[in-house]
């Protein structure tokens, strides 16, 4: 009886760690469709909502490397609790907000429940099972992972239509009870037995520099900054991450160790993950303000082209392995990376006049090579970690994960700023603006393309490759 007690409240932590997982990649996608709704409601200009996204990923990259410290100092259960009381409570608050600023601040406190749902629910699920069960495990809770970013985009577009753009955060609420409820009942209170003084002062330093390089990205096409501001922002982010990089050297316990960068495929992976990443993180906001903006879409039918996208991607995961060992790592992140900057530069020929199968076709093939890069981009990244450096590097990859989508909508909303000053389109929607929206297709698929000689830099490895394994990724949201 006690054995199957025990077995119960095992399976039942499964579901609990990966609803969370849900719910964070769900609200990484639902937003997406829903920006024009907002931007109305808001008075606001549609081009103008991404801080709105960049606000929940930046948040996400901050909190991050403090989550595995915060679980071995006060608990897997506490913090579990206080991640869904924050992300419920940033819901709440993000349902009555009445103007972009408060709708901002209200992800940005949505984002920091997020960001430990996952990390804190991986740690517990790696404690609570032993090493031959783990992998079962978390391929149990990465699914909902993958059905958050199928549903999300739909899903968004359907309430906007049916009731209102509150309503994508307030359906997190009910979720979120039941959620408190199951931590306090099945969640085990696993702490760090050996735990190490926290690096407050890198964990400072690497905060500062996201949010300026960040902002200063953001303020180019939102915020409406100088460009003396913007100058000063950048040299304040770099200053203070070469300052992070000095200190780590000199610093027994740093945040991140420098000596993870001595292996060839982390640095040239992590590198590649950042810049490849600003093209895919990019998508999920310009498409759905191109279906509506340009093509005459509503948010459901925007939704509804973007199934597509995560039903290839998924598809997808079945044969990378397959072609990383055929190919190795090299070639395939050489290739497929130019395949995807070229995916990304072809919505550009996109016209209200073209047939609905063609771009389900394209959708289609874009979340395939979408997938490929994402996979193929991670398991490269740590393959070659030793259990001393698992969790600070996969700590280090999921923050430039978030870092990357957060870059790719800023620089995706400057360039759409950008192209609309240079065309004189305007923010007003219809076919007029279609021009717009090509010039930064155009732009972010040049960008994506250049990143691949970043992994022109791998070794090559199609005598040896390791198969690539099948690991949620949080970045993934199409």
């Amino acid at each position: 009886m006690t054995s199957k007690a025990s077995e119960q409240s095992t399976r039942l932590l499964l579901w609990l760690v990966a609803i969370g997982f849900f719910m964070q990649t769900l609200d990484s996608t639902i937003v997406n469709t829903a920006l024009p709704a907002m931007a109305r409601s808001l008075g606001e200009s549609p081009l103008r909502m991404q801080a709105v996204v960049v606000a929940y990923a930046l948040a996400m990259a901050t909190v991050i490397p403090a989550t595995g410290w915060l679980a071995d100092r006060f608990g897997t259960r506490r913090i579990f609790m206080l991640a869904i009381a924050l992300f419920a409570l940033g819901s709440a608050a993000c349902a009555a907000s009445r103007t972009l600023t408060e709708l901002t601040l209200s992800r940005i406190l949505q984002g920091c429940g997020g960001a430990m749902l996952l990390p804190v629910g991986r740690l517990t699920v790696l404690r609570a099972f032993p090493r031959e069960r783990f992998l079962e495990a978390m391929s149990f809770v990465a699914i909902p992972g993958l059905v958050g970013p199928l549903i999300g985009p739909t899903l968004g577009g359907w309430l906007v239509e049916v009731a209102s753009w509150h309503w994508i955060f307030l359906i997190n609420l009910p979720v979120a009870l039941v959620g408190v409820w199951a931590t306090l009942r099945y969640m085990p209170d696993f702490r760090g037995s050996d735990l190490a003084r926290f690096d407050l002062s890198g964990y400072v330093m690497l905060v500062v520099a996201m949010l300026s390089i960040s902002i200063a990205l953001d303020g180019i096409g939102a915020l409406g900054l100088q460009h003396a501001v913007v100058v000063a922002l950048l040299m304040l982010g770099l200053a203070a991450l070469a300052s992070y990089w000095l200190h780590a050297l000199r610093t027994p316990a740093p945040l991140f160790s420098p000596s993870l960068f001595q292996l060839q495929s982390y640095r040239v992976g992590l590198l590649g993950n950042l810049f490849a990443r600003i093209g895919s993180g990019a998508m999920p906001y310009l498409i759905p303000l191109l279906m509506q903006l340009a093509m005459g879409y509503s948010p459901a039918q925007a939704g509804m082209l973007m199934l597509p996208v995560a039903i290839a991607s998924m598809g997808m995961k079945r044969v990378v392995t397959r072609i990383v060992q055929r190919l190795g790592y090299r070639r395939v992140l050489v290739v497929n990376t130019i395949a995807l900057g070229l995916m990304i530069a072809s919505f550009a020929l996109m016209t209200p006049t073209q047939p609905l199968w063609l771009r389900v076709i394209q959708m289609a093939i874009f979340g395939a090579v979408n997938s490929m890069q994402f996979t193929a981009m991670n398991t490269v990244t740590l393959k070659d970690l030793n259990p001393a450096h698992a969790s600070s590097g996969n700590s280090l990859m999921s923050m430039v994960q978030m870092l990357g989508m957060s870059l790719g909508v800023s620089v995706a909303a400057a360039l759409l700023s950008t192209f609309s000053n240079w065309l004189g389109a305007g923010p007003t929607p219809g076919p007029q603006s279609l021009g717009v929206f090509r010039g930064a297709l155009v732009t972010i698929g040049v960008l994506t393309m250049a990143s691949a000689a970043i992994f022109w830099q791998l070794a090559d490895d199609r005598r040896r490759p390791t198969a690539p394994a099948d690991t949620a990724d949080p970045g993934q949201a199409s």
